[in-house]
């Protein structure tokens, strides 16, 4: 690329308009500086700077602009999702502003070197040809798979104050990890099959014993999914006042969501209760037409209540009442998963499988003693228990 391109290209940049954004990202900032910088230690200087800022996108330049292009959340992309038709202009501009990104992968450290007229050592950064226009247009084809903003490149997500933040070293677990509860596995994954083909869906409480896979099990399903544009939220239990905040922020999104709510249990006084009450029963105020909830409980009635509570009905009037409230809250879920603890018989089947998958050697009579007994130190049988032994197995 001669003197003359880059010039141009430092031109056509500051004029970017649909995907003005990718201006103010680490890498083109100082790429742009680089080459509107003058005098040739200052640019080296700023060249520097920007070789450096790829170190996330393993040293690749493209490889950083095809994340902040599918990242972006630009008027083209937010129009494309709603169904709204486009405007010429911004059709256009689009379209351009692609092609330069698409130029921009076909620059090579032979092209730096002449633009800056230096003979000296360079930083090398990796650069593949890519066609914009074609990958883009692919994306908004398929936006409702895809997603865009800080969906694109993430399955899990959780709430940080009041923003939907991604959680960048998620949970990777897949659902051939799992086994034994395939029955009580497909009910959840026959149900996130509902909400990604649009059919009516349920939301879902897992409960049962703990260590039986209630939470991983939410996990993989949202992995399996998330090529099919499915992502997950996670809640506590103290942030479900942000409920309606959180509907509304994914109401107009492409893309199909869990709100995942994990290990969830209420006193009887609990404020977040009518929230999520609420949200179950459908109100408009905490609903989102896109997203299911699915929490978890080692209870299945999760609101606790004293023999006190039932006792003594304090100044509540109508106390029957009310108690059947606080313990209906769970049926108001419209499917429920029962993950009991195993008996003996799958707990060693677990064992079993779980030790062919990590190539443990040992007689299964030996192998069938020593889980029983790590089960009775740990007070009770459970695949948690079960891996952590074949773990222990490994490590020794």
């Amino acid at each position: 690329m001669s003197n003359l391109d880059l010039n141009q290209l430092k031109n056509e940049l500051a004029t970017l308009s649909v995907f003005r954004n990718l201006l103010y990202k680490k890498e083109m900032d100082s790429f742009f500086k680089f080459i509107e910088e003058d005098g040739l230690s200052f640019r080296l200087l700023r060249y520097g700077e920007f070789v450096s800022s790829l170190a996330l996108s393993n040293a690749s330049f493209s490889e950083f602009l095809k994340k902040a292009v599918c990242e972006d959340e630009n008027i083209y992309i937010t129009l494309v999702a709603k169904g709204i038709e486009i405007p010429s202009s911004v059709r256009k501009n689009a379209e351009r502003e692609l092609e330069i990104f698409s130029r921009i992968t076909e620059i090579t450290c032979e092209d730096i070197r002449a633009f800056l007229g230096y003979d000296g050592y360079l930083p090398e950064f990796e650069n593949t040809p890519t066609d914009f226009k074609s990958m883009y247009s692919d994306r908004c084809e398929n936006v409702s798979c895809f997603g865009y903003g800080i969906f694109t490149s993430y399955p899990m997500f959780k709430v940080v104050g009041n923003e939907i933040v991604p959680v960048k070293s998620c949970d990777e677990i897949e659902v051939q990890a799992f086994v034994g509860y395939e029955k009580e596995r497909q009910a959840v994954i026959d149900n996130t099959t509902a909400l990604v083909k649009g059919s009516p869906a349920n939301n879902v409480l897992l409960y049962g014993d703990a260590g039986t896979g209630k939470s991983s099990t939410v996990k993989a399903v949202a992995n399996m999914f998330f090529d099919k544009g499915v992502r997950l939220i996670e809640i506590r239990k103290d942030q479900l006042l942000q409920l309606c905040d959180i509907m509304g922020k994914i109401a107009d999104n492409p893309l199909k969501f869990i709100i995942f709510i994990d290990d969830l249990s209420f006193n009887k006084n609990d404020d977040q209760f009518s929230m999520l009450k609420a949200a179950l029963e459908g109100s408009a105020s905490v609903r989102a037409g896109n997203a299911v909830i699915y929490a978890t409980s080692n209870r299945r009635h999760i609101v606790k209540e004293t023999f006190s509570d039932r006792a003594t009905g304090g100044d509540d009037i109508h106390r029957n009442d009310t108690v059947q409230e606080l313990l209906s809250l769970s049926e108001r879920f419209g499917l429920t998963v029962y993950f009991s603890k195993p008996n003996k018989i799958l707990y060693l089947d677990i064992v079993h499988q779980l030790a062919k998958r990590y190539s443990i050697d040992m007689e299964q009579g030996e192998l069938d003693v020593k889980a029983e007994a790590f089960a009775l130190n740990k007070g009770n049988r459970s695949p948690r228990a079960a891996e952590q032994f074949i773990k222990s197995l490994i490590t020794t």
